[in-house]
């Protein structure tokens, strides 16, 4: 009897034993991650600290990318706002759903209700979905993140500069347009519905974050996705009243400082919400600064070339930081290529969701973002799309542009850089690689033409 005891009382041992480590992967299971994206407007990829900011003081920002993971070759999906978040938000290459140029006011088009948000994906697993800031994608009623998946929308709905007065106040030598942001005329809406006009852009930052803020606190105890499309560093910049100076050297540096606080605000919630270990958090920018011509009011794509409008690494290579204590490796750098659109794929994986009906273009980038061992891009090409043409290819370290081609043209003017040797593709290796020419383009014309054959139209409203 007491041998029989003893071989209980050790199977009891041992299946309790079990149980101590069963349980923990049970509950993870049934938490699934927080996800928080952070969507800059026009910020260039050396306008963060560990990005090689010699001006700009990011410590939130640079702590951020201490404690989790720095892209290095992470790609918007355009070189201006509508294209790039079009395709942010459906995972796909803006062209394929009909978003290939900046919308305006006066558009009647925006992004099509059929198509299929990040948010609608997460909403398959009972998420709790709120944006909070620029949207651009339409800003009628039915193409408003209401009618994308997200529960709740506070924000600006298109470029913090696109009611003003032609022509008034746009001297871009000064620190900021002016203090008053009225000559701007821009709206405040809280879902569907104009709440402020114009809206007082000096804090328009402060109150973004403080809506994030809200959202978290009362989203906690259930997953939940922020998305938070900063409406600066766009011009014409505006700062709250702690960040502002009249010296127009400090005009953009002021701005990312501010944006670097409002990071450190929005982790901090986190962190004092008990979520931290569940919540991935992204920064990103939806592409690169103004050009340089704007001095004070201009970011900086340095070492890259180009900026803003153009498909050079400087128009569409972004300062990208994910963060996830215990699943991202702190202190890490991803030099692989991945893109805005894998966001989409990432978060339904990480999500237990289904993908969309539709094709899209993104794919899943965990395996990158978990440090796992000689993780490679799951992209084998990347395009570079400016307005509906494709006009550069990157595969691997190499990248070929493919230039417009003009009337006495019968083949576009082809360029390969080796970007693993020259980042800022300033020396010109066609003549001595026409095989990885020949490679680049042809499977950039194969991409290009079976995407033209299946584009999606955006949503129109029909004028009666």
């Amino acid at each position: 009897m007491n041998k029989a005891k003893k071989y209980l009382q050790l199977y009891i041992s041992l299946l309790t034993f079990g149980f101590s480590f069963t349980f923990p992967i049970i509950s993870e299971a049934k938490s699934p991650p927080n996800f928080v994206l952070i969507f800059m407007d026009d910020q260039g990829y050396q306008d963060v600290g560990v990005f090689g900011s010699k001006t700009i003081k990011t410590p939130n920002l640079d702590n951020m990318a201490k404690e989790g993971m720095k892209f290095t070759d992470f790609y918007s999906l355009a070189a201006v706002c509508s294209p790039s978040r079009a395709g942010l938000m459906t995972g796909c290459y803006p062209p394929r759903v009909g978003i290939t140029k900046v919308l305006f006011p006066r558009d009647k088009i925006g992004l099509n209700p059929n198509e299929t948000t990040i948010a609608e994906v997460l909403k398959t697993k009972n998420y709790s979905t709120a944006a909070i800031g620029k949207w651009h994608i339409g800003h009628l009623p039915q193409f408003l993140p209401t009618n994308h998946g997200f529960d709740s929308y506070y924000g600006i709905p298109y470029s913090n500069d696109m009611d003003g007065i032609k022509g008034k106040n746009r001297n871009l030598d000064r620190a900021w347009i002016e203090r008053d942001s009225s000559p701007w005329n821009v709206p405040l809406l809280r879902n569907t519905k104009e709440i402020e006009r114009p809206v007082d852009q000096n804090n328009i930052t402060k109150r973004y974050t403080l809506e994030a803020q809200k959202f978290i606190k009362k989203n906690k105890n259930k997953p939940f996705f922020l998305y938070l499309p900063h409406s600066m560093p766009h011009i014409p910049l505006f700062v709250s009243d702690e960040f502002y100076s009249n010296n127009p050297k400090e005009a953009y540096i002021r701005t990312i400082q501010e944006i670097d606080h409002s990071v450190g605000q929005i982790l901090e919630t986190i962190k004092e919400e008990g979520i931290d270990n569940n919540t991935l958090v992204i920064f990103t920018s939806d592409n690169g600064p103004w050009h340089l011509k704007l001095r004070h009011h201009g970011g900086s794509a340095l070492p890259l070339r180009g900026a803003k409008f153009s498909t050079w690494e400087g128009g569409m290579r972004v300062p990208t930081i994910m963060r996830w204590p215990g699943k991202i490796p702190s202190g890490s750098v991803c030099k692989e290529i991945a893109a805005a659109c894998d966001l989409l794929p990432t978060f339904a994986e990480l999500a237990d969701a289904e993908l969309p009906k539709r094709k899209i273009d993104g794919k899943n980038i965990w395996k990158l973002m978990s440090g796992e061992t000689n993780a490679k891009s799951p992209h084998s090409n990347f395009y570079y799309f400016r307005g509906n043409e494709l006009r550069a290819i990157r595969s691997g370290f190499w990248k070929l542009h493919i230039a417009k081609k003009n009337k006495k043209q019968k083949q576009p003017l082809l360029s390969l850089y080796n970007l693993a040797d020259d980042i800022s593709e300033r020396n010109e290796v066609s003549a001595k690689n026409q095989e990885v020419v020949k490679r680049l383009y042809s499977n950039a014309q194969a991409f290009d033409k079976d995407l033209k054959a299946n584009v999606r139209p955006p949503g129109k409203i029909t004028e009666n």
